[in-house]
């Protein structure tokens, strides 16, 4: 499966997966109800998901140029310190705001859910690629820029 049917599932099931996590994760962190925080989350992934979109479109044209092919496991690394790391700069702000917290509160929890995504993120990508296969950018094939 290649091209945008890829990406509609990968970003579908990703999101999906993560509001359910972060919902829970941000109640149990902030001591706020369920509701609250499930809306914080979505607002989160709708954030998350432009970013997905911008950086994986980068990430796979930069990946399309390497002279070695696949995704070894330090390409997995970096792609999900990459994402992440990005993630961290577009949220805290909002999950302050939101929860009414500080800045340095925000980013306590927000590096809480930054640790469970490295993980969840890498072995949802790892998953993914094992049941739909590797996207033509890692088999040593150019992906050419819109």
């Amino acid at each position: 499966m290649q091209g945008i049917q890829r990406k509609v599932i990968y970003l579908g099931l990703y999101e999906g997966l993560a509001i359910a996590c972060s919902s829970v994760g941000l109640s149990l962190m902030s001591g706020e109800g369920l509701a609250h925080s499930g809306a914080l989350a979505a607002v989160m992934s709708a954030i998350a998901l432009a970013w997905n979109l911008a950086f994986t479109f980068v990430f796979e044209l930069w990946e399309s140029r390497q002279a070695t092919h696949g995704r070894s496991l330090g390409r997995r690394v970096a792609h999900a310190i990459g994402f992440e790391g990005g993630l961290v700069l577009l949220l805290v702000p909002l999950v302050a705001w939101w929860l009414d917290v500080s800045m340095w509160q925000a980013l306590v929890m927000d590096i809480g859910l930054m640790l469970f995504f490295l993980v969840y993120t890498f072995a949802f990508n790892w998953g993914f690629d094992r049941v739909f296969g590797l996207p033509t950018s890692a088999m040593g094939r150019k992906v050419q820029a819109a």
